[in-house]
């Protein structure tokens, strides 16, 4: 598919109801890149029309969070533009003009009908097997002639005058042609009774004011592309060029949902410590591919931004939707960790572990030996106070059961323990490789199997099972705390069971 000369312009058009969709930054992705490839302009506009649903500090959000993924715009309400304003309960008087105009040249009409009168019909079609759709019954009328009739409300909304009969199409730059049967389309609402647009004329008229050349959008979108078609035609106004991306599903291949997904927001993904270069990389595997040179006919996972920009064309869109698959998620989270330098990581993970309770100021460097230990580990940020947990407490608590491994007895753990902190005792400063050596020593002269004994050694000083390397993880931990927490299991290990109290 062909783009069209420039200056291309696109545009992102949230609607303030509520936290940022993750769908939002998916479609703001791909609009931002075609922009900044051809030297064109991306665009932020406010869709607040919706004033049921309206909620002010939304509009915050989302600049907020678009802005984390590093999603930045050239004209909108915050940093202004030629075009403006960039919201749309600011534009109100150009819609009613807009569509007063489309009533003077037979293309919308008036409609007074109750919203009893609506659903009636709706249920009559429904229970005929038809379509529903809006059945004219105000075409054509007057005001005073629709009066004079039941089922008469004021104000009333205008409706877009859709052809009896034959096809409306559009060219989609990632679908090809679509075309829908006029037939099967519904006189839309244009204007509402409260004065507002619906989304339908808003948009056509915001993206020709606004000289917005490509309308890269969901592909939920696509059935009422027609009418906006329809409106463009009626407007007499260049189309511009459609493309409509595939929509994020489950893995059950639902569609996202705020209500079912706590993940369907941007803010729980800095919540839960996705790094935005990671999020961002993988909202660009939805549905769209870069290839790999190393590899002929693969593809790559892992790259940036600027080769989202560089590489980006519609030819490597998908058509089948994407599954967002959390576990890849953090599988690429944890690939920009483990890339990240340990000064900046614990500058990423600090916000997480004060939150915990854990403070950072005046021990850096202990957090940044602990780091280096976990850093590998790691598949969120979030995850750094429960990874570092045992670094940081002295009160470890776990069941006295795990210092005994199988086939040994509570004296011989206990015998392991004591000689340990006799092994370690008359050193100044532990070394991972020497306290290993001497370590495995120890092993061999009692007859100890080194994964019994280490594992004892493991639980005495981590309280897990499963931790760091051990004699690594035992060297950050240090001489004095590593003494005092062997003590605490022989401790442990000397307390009577509950059989024998």
């Amino acid at each position: 598919m062909t783009v069209p000369a420039p200056p291309v312009r696109t545009r992102i058009a949230p609607s303030p109801t509520g936290d940022p969709h993750v769908g939002t930054a998916y479609t703001a992705l791909f609009n931002l890149a075609l922009a900044r490839q051809h030297a064109g302009q991306f665009v932020l506009r406010v869709e607040d029309t919706d004033r049921e649903r309206y909620r002010p500090e939304s509009e915050q959000r989302v600049f907020e969070y678009l802005h984390w993924l590093g999603l930045t715009w050239d004209e909108g309400p915050d940093v202004g533009g030629p075009f403006g304003p960039y919201r749309q309960s600011e534009r109100l008087p150009l819609y009613r003009a807009q569509g007063e105009q489309l009533v003077r040249v037979g293309q919308a009409y008036w409609c007074w009908c109750s919203r009893e009168r609506l659903e009636r019909i709706r249920q009559e079609q429904q229970a005929r097997g038809e379509p529903p759709k809006y059945d004219r019954y105000c075409l054509g009328k007057t005001r005073v002639e629709r009066a004079r009739e039941p089922d008469f409300t004021e104000p009333p909304v205008l409706r877009l005058k859709v052809p009896d009969s034959g096809e409306t199409s559009f060219t989609d730059l990632i679908r090809g042609e679509i075309s829908f049967q006029n037939a099967l389309l519904d006189d839309q609402v244009l204007l509402k009774s409260d004065g507002f647009p619906t989304y339908h004329l808003a948009v056509v008229v915001d993206d020709h004011e606004m000289r917005i050349s490509h309308v890269m959008r969901g592909e939920e979108w696509i059935p009422s592309t027609p009418k906006h078609v329809l409106l463009y035609q009626a407007f007499g106004w260049e189309l511009p060029a459609f493309a409509h991306l595939p929509i994020l599903r489950n893995v059950d291949r639902s569609k996202i949902s705020k209500r079912r997904n706590p993940w369907a927001v941007l803010p729980w993904f800095r919540e839960q410590g996705y790094l935005p270069e990671a999020l961002l990389n993988f909202l660009a595997l939805m549905g769209f591919s870069i290839p790999d040179p190393s590899q002929s006919g693969e593809t790559r996972e892992v790259f940036g931004f600027d080769e989202v920009v560089q590489h980006f064309a519609f030819d490597r869109f998908s058509t089948t939707s994407p599954v967002f698959d959390l576990a890849k998620l953090d599988w690429l989270n944890g690939v920009y960790i483990r890339g990240l330098p340990l000064n900046e990581l614990l500058a990423r993970v600090t916000p997480y572990l004060e939150a915990a309770g854990y403070p950072v100021r005046g021990r850096e460097g202990y957090l940044l030996r602990c780091l280096a230990l976990e850093q590998e580990r790691l598949k969120r940020l979030g995850e750094a106070p429960q990874a570092l947990e045992f670094f940081l407490r002295d009160d470890l608590r776990y069941p006295r059961e795990l210092l005994i491994p199988k086939g040994w007895t509570v004296e011989q753990a206990e015998e392991a323990l004591a000689l340990t902190r006799a092994l370690i005792e008359p050193v100044e400063q532990l070394e991972a490789e020497p306290l290993e050596a001497a370590a495995r020593a120890l092993a061999a002269e009692r007859g100890w199997k080194t994964g019994s004994y280490f594992g004892l050694l493991r639980v005495a000083c981590t309280g897990r099972t499963a931790a760091p390397p051990l004699f690594a993880t035992l060297a950050v931990l240090g001489r004095d705390r590593v003494l005092t927490r062997l003590c605490q299991a022989q401790e442990l290990l000397a307390q009577p069971t509950p059989e024998a109290r």
